[in-house]
């Protein structure tokens, strides 16, 4: 995914390597620096990734240096970009997904729960996850949420703003009643949700901030670059993400239950790049330095900023 103040050039697959160092103007082309990024594997080491800094480098200057290096090029992202990586699905299997009649001369409708609260989810990738009551409270309130078939904006089933979809929590979790349309799509999905082959739900989100979720790990509550640490440091850990407050983008009865998306997963991964020595310390082929507080403490920080910035935290 692209990053919010550099663009990258991919030059090797992350997932081979074992751990990352960074090399601050590791290289340079024209006086102008590029950050080089090791990859780490028994011992040895190779340059995985190059970044060229947004305010030295153009994205055209860029693209151009990392199609010469055979390189895959991501030009950085800006604000309205990084908050539209952000979005997340969830899908739930529903026992309660219904066709129900509105009433005389008012049509159908479907209702069911899109998220459920206090439910601990599958592995979503190193951690799990649960959302608690309360996080869609402010958002069924302000914000412009749509019914979808699918997550396709074409097949448009409601709007909360235009009184065709109703969202409310309840002691179960998020529920939703929809009036469908008159259209073709919807009468062959109520027919579908009717014949029990449709009967799971998926919803579209994004975490608020930094106060929209915590985390814990091994029962313990820490900070989100702690558990990103515990995700890398090869050691068994029960990880949990708390969801305490996000903003809906949209409910959407689905024909499959798509791998969920998360972009904590992609969070984690960036901080695995960041694991990273200093540039006085760091030369290709330099082994992983032993462990030290005051360098355990940065890697944090750092850890912690990439976050925040991740998710546009303030």
């Amino acid at each position: 995914m692209p990053y919010p103040n550099e663009h990258a050039c991919r030059l090797e697959e992350p997932g081979k390597y074992e751990k990352f160092s960074r090399k601050n103007c590791g290289e340079k082309h024209e006086g102008k620096c590029i950050d080089v990024i090791y990859g780490i594997k028994s011992g040895k080491s190779e340059i995985q990734a190059l970044r060229y800094k947004k305010d030295v480098w153009d994205e055209d200057d860029a693209r151009a240096h990392c199609k010469s290096r055979k390189g895959k090029f991501e030009a950085a992202a800006d604000e309205e970009d990084s908050l539209k990586d952000g979005q997340e699905i969830r899908t739930y299997e529903i026992d309660s997904l219904e066709v129900r009649e509105a009433g005389e001369g008012k049509g159908k409708k479907i209702a069911g729960h899109a998220a459920v609260f206090g439910k601990l989810s599958e592995d979503l990738g190193r951690f799990r996850e649960i959302i608690e009551a309360g996080a869609f409270a402010d958002t069924i309130k302000h914000d412009d949420i749509r019914a979808l078939f699918n997550h396709i904006p074409s097949y448009i089933l409601g709007r909360n703003k235009a009184g065709t979809l109703v969202l409310e929590e309840d002691e179960r979790g998020l529920y939703f009643e929809i009036d469908m349309p008159d259209t073709q799509y919807a009468r062959d999905l109520m027919v579908s949700i009717g014949r029990k082959d449709i009967s799971q739900c998926s919803f579209a989100f994004r975490v608020e901030g930094k106060k929209g979720e915590h985390w814990e790990v091994d029962g313990k509550e820490c900070e989100a670059a702690d558990a990103f640490m515990a995700m890398w440091d090869g050691e068994k850990h029960k990880i949990i993400r708390h969801v305490d407050k996000a903003r809906l983008y949209d409910v959407s009865p689905v024909t499959y239950a798509a791998y969920p998306q998360t972009d904590v997963k992609t969070r984690a991964a960036d901080y695995k790049e960041m694991n990273c020595t200093t540039a006085e310390e760091e030369s290709a082929g330099a082994e992983a330095m032993a462990d030290k507080p005051d360098e355990e403490g940065a890697l944090k920080g750092r850890a912690l900023s990439l976050a925040r910035q991740r998710l546009n935290f303030k």
